[in-house]
């Protein structure tokens, strides 16, 4: 939710001819950024933040990361751009 602004569910509804799920049509930037998120959630939890607050967090870290690594040129050169 904080990275691809909808739910898996919600993804699945809006694709229902795309097989697999969100993140097997997510490029090289956002899966760096899932994990990221992942290991982050994975802190706020154990620091007991509630999920409002967790996701409100995540989604700003998300935007900036997401800024950064698609302004890397080392990541468009992973992707195979120039």
């Amino acid at each position: 939710m904080a990275l691809f602004g909808k739910t898996a569910k919600e993804w699945r509804d809006t694709n229902p001819d795309k097989k697999g799920n969100i993140r097997d049509y997510a490029d090289i930037s956002q899966l760096v950024c899932l994990s990221n998120l992942e290991n982050l959630n994975a802190h706020f939890i154990a620091d007991g933040l509630p999920q409002g607050e967790r996701l409100l967090k995540l989604n700003k870290i998300a935007i900036q990361q997401m800024k950064l690594l698609t302004d890397d040129s080392g990541i468009k050169k992973l992707e195979g751009g120039r």
